[in-house]
């Protein structure tokens, strides 16, 4: 049995996507971490099923890593309870969980990874950390941008990316989910400095 790349993950590796659940929400920009999980499942090559700890799960493999994917079924406010619901199933620890989300302060399509740090004033991240008694797991932020003008950022995140976005939407949540395999696979450092913008 390899052991992951992560320090102290254990065998498996909970990677867990962002969003609200619903097709009103599906474009948004907020639920950019589905669209990349919906991405790595295809690379899993499966399907995600309902599971008791209230998020949508996929198991199988990426990068010769075991891994459970997992979309909670909540809003992006109660993320943490699914999140750890999942790691706690699976006997993951903090350290082995991955979480995908938008992240305002990145530009468009801009990656950024990191482990701990607080949470930016984003509600799925502060769910997360509550749930899981500690700031210590890995984030991959996709980069959303600031909203334009005066507009609420509570607003812009719940609105679908823009005409000039959607054309290269599918090419940065491709990248974004080959930075999730980089990071698994060869380790946060390595994964920086391979795919971390500016």
């Amino acid at each position: 049995m390899t052991e992951a790349v992560l320090p102290g993950a254990g065998e498996q590796i909970l990677l867990a996507g962002l969003g609200n659940p619903g097709p009103q929400y599906a474009g948004n920009r907020h639920n950019v971490g589905f669209m990349v999980l919906d991405e790595l499942a295809g690379r899993v090559g499966g399907k995600f099923k309902a599971h008791k700890s209230g998020a949508e799960i996929l198991e199988g493999r990426l990068s010769g890593q075991r891994v459970v994917l997992a979309k909670p079924r909540s809003y992006m406010n109660l993320s943490g309870g699914p999140v750890v619901g999942a790691a706690r199933f699976y006997k993951i620890p903090p350290a082995g969980v991955v979480v995908v989300h938008d992240e305002l302060d990145v530009d468009f399509g801009a990656l950024k990874m990191k482990l701990g740090g607080g949470d930016n004033g984003h509600n799925g991240l502060r769910s997360i950390t509550k749930s899981l008694g500690t700031k210590d797991y890995y984030r991959v932020r996709f980069g959303v941008g600031r909203p334009p003008g005066r507009q609420d950022p509570a607003d812009f995140v719940l609105k679908d990316f823009s005409t000039v976005e959607r054309k290269e939407l599918a090419f940065e949540i491709d990248r974004c989910a080959d930075a999730v395999e980089a990071l698994i696979s060869t380790g946060l450092a390595a994964a920086q400095n391979t795919f971390h913008a500016g």
